[in-house]
């Protein structure tokens, strides 16, 4: 007789663990965990630039730290965005009030209002500077918010993913619509779906596809093993994980339709300004009635002049404008997400009501995310029998919010935009390429693909086919140490390095490339090597602990000692 695999159980887990309300729950859980920030603001940018168990638990606590930061940066812009006019739309006076700011007017009020108004950076990473005080509340404020969602684990967060995983999507639907309406659209849509098949031959193009599938579906962190823990036993894990995948894949591209949208707007608009300019210095030039030169017909009139009159039109200065160069100015990260975005939002109508829109979507792609890096670290604690399991889950998610948040105070510092990057750039990418080799290896050669295998038919209902067997034999550990060995070639190429806001640069407001400092350096190395350290070393006390157990001497039971009665259930598929 068959059964419904997909059907929740009606006896409880042992020794009292939640279980999900439902499947969808859970699916919704993964979803919101895999779909976070690297869906709308890395994903469009490589599209952009290329043309078209103890290691996770620490894995997941300083990528928490990442995600919980970038939160502070969006509270705060989302505070702003009530502002009318928003503040990053207009330049602010200097200290004597004669003028606009220098800063401000050398580079764009949107850079200003990053950079010097959130941010406050300093020139270099070795210059620490204060702490800011409105970063260290909207911090605060995020990881209050984050511990009330995850009090008691995914009783609490099974809650709020309805509203954190779907709003989104909600959201990514408005600016879809909107995006599609505004001019330049098109442009920017046919620059997205438009492949350069040169940028195949990049190794570096492979590379980024790689380590951007890899941190987007949230491999290695813990989370997705956590929130599968509290499934039933007998669960279709096959269908989960591809259903999760395929869903994580389709929002990037979903993503990248109002991105690119609103970027080709973006640009559309820049191109149509710096014709203006230059049609205005050219008019003035030659004293030509208004409106004689168009946007339509400037190419042909340029042509004309340059021939008929070079040397005016050489002493005008005029600016290249070519729309393609607009399109190809990409920025990932924050810069998508503070800098280019905002500026597009300024030039939309109701460009207050789209910031607030934006940055509440923004900040539930987070948050979001969040639940699974802190079950990530919250289920190993409790079930590795590290916290005893009768401490009050209120305290223990209270505890690691307080540590992290304390941790996360570093980046609340002048210089901390420069230390996020190094957490995003290093212990993010390393440590779970060597993570997930190490988990394959474990299951695949040490645990036996034969018994895993049995395992997964006990559940599922259903023998695995040939395609996952020779992926995780051959296909997948090949193409991790192929990665990581590409990764590890292309950082020893250059020293590492990092890009500067530094008003005393000479090619301001460019960014300043900078080298890290030797102590900083061995920072970088520290946060990529300690997690993957951790593997190892606890594979080598477990080892040593077993062999201590085996030499110790066999337990003799006493004359008349009888195991009638025990209870023998055993949870092993076979039996």
């Amino acid at each position: 007789m068959s059964q419904d695999l997909s059907a929740t159980p009606e006896t409880p887990k042992e020794d009292g663990r939640p279980e999900w309300d439902n499947k969808f729950q859970y699916i919704l859980s993964c979803i919101g965990f895999a779909v976070g920030l690297g869906n709308v603001w890395r994903f469009p940018y490589l599209c952009q630039i290329h043309g078209g168990g103890v290691g996770s638990w620490m894995v997941s606590i300083l990528v928490s730290l990442y995600y919980n930061t970038v939160l502070t940066w969006v509270m705060w812009y989302f505070i702003n965005s009530f502002q009318e006019p928003l503040p990053w739309s207009v330049c602010p006076l200097n200290e004597n009030r004669t003028g606009f700011n220098e800063e401000c007017y050398e580079s764009t009020a949107v850079n200003y209002f990053w950079y010097r108004k959130t941010l406050n950076i300093t020139p270099d990473i070795a210059e620490s500077g204060t702490f800011q005080w409105w970063l260290i509340l909207c911090l605060a404020a995020c990881w209050a918010i984050v511990y009330l969602c995850t009090i008691r684990g995914i009783e609490t967060t099974g809650k709020a993913i309805y509203v954190t995983a779907i709003f989104p999507y909600l959201v990514l639907t408005i600016f879809l619509i909107q995006g599609l309406t505004l001019p330049g659209a098109t442009e920017g849509l046919i620059y997205l779906f438009t492949p350069n098949l040169n940028t195949l031959k990049n190794p570096r193009v492979w590379l980024d596809a790689a380590t951007q599938i890899f941190f987007s579906l949230s491999l290695a962190f813990g989370g997705l093993i956590a929130f599968a823990s509290y499934n039933p036993t007998k669960n279709d894990c096959e269908k989960d994980a591809v259903t999760v995948a395929i869903v994580n894949s389709m929002t990037s591209l979903y993503a990248s339709i109002p991105v690119f949208s609103v970027l080709g707007f973006k640009a559309t608009t820049a191109y149509w300004d710096c014709l203006d300019r230059n049609i205005i210095s050219i008019i003035n030039e030659f004293d030509l009635p208004e409106e004689s030169i168009m946007r339509q017909n400037y190419t042909s009139w340029i042509s004309f002049l340059n021939s008929s009159y070079p040397e005016k039109i050489g002493g005008l200065n005029l600016k290249s404008c070519d729309l393609q160069e607009f399109l190809d100015q990409s920025v990932s990260g924050t810069g998508l997400a503070f800098i280019v975005f905002t500026q597009a939002i300024i030039l939309m109508p109701g460009s207050q009501a789209w910031a607030i829109l934006f940055f509440i979507m923004l900040f539930s792609l987070g948050l979001s995310s969040m639940f699974g890096n802190i079950e990530g670290v919250f289920t190993p604690l409790l079930e590795l029998q590290i916290i005893p399991k009768s401490a009050p889950k209120e305290l223990l998610s209270g505890i690691i919010c307080l540590i992290s948040f304390l941790i996360a105070l570093c980046f609340t510092l002048r210089s901390g935009s420069y230390w996020i990057d190094i957490f995003d750039r290093y212990a993010g990418s390393v440590p779970l390429l060597v993570i997930a080799f190490f988990e394959v290896i474990g299951v695949v050669y040490i645990y036996k693909i034969k018994r895993f295998s049995e395992d997964v038919e006990w559940m599922t209902g259903r023998k695995l086919n040939l395609f996952w067997q020779i992926t995780w034999r051959f296909i997948s550990p090949l193409l991790l140490l192929i990665v990581f060995m590409a990764f590890v070639t292309l950082q020893m190429q250059k020293p590492p390095s990092y890009t500067a806001w530094n008003p005393k640069y000479e090619g301001f407001p460019m960014k300043e490339e900078k080298v890290y400092p030797p102590w900083v350096q061995a920072i970088c190395v520290l946060l990529a090597a300690l997690p993957c350290v951790c593997v190892p070393l606890v594979a080598l006390f477990h080892l040593i602990k077993q062999k201590r157990r085996n030499k110790s001497p066999s337990f003799v039971p006493p004359e008349g000692f009888s195991c009638q009665g025990a209870n023998s259930n055993s949870s092993h598929p076979k039996e």
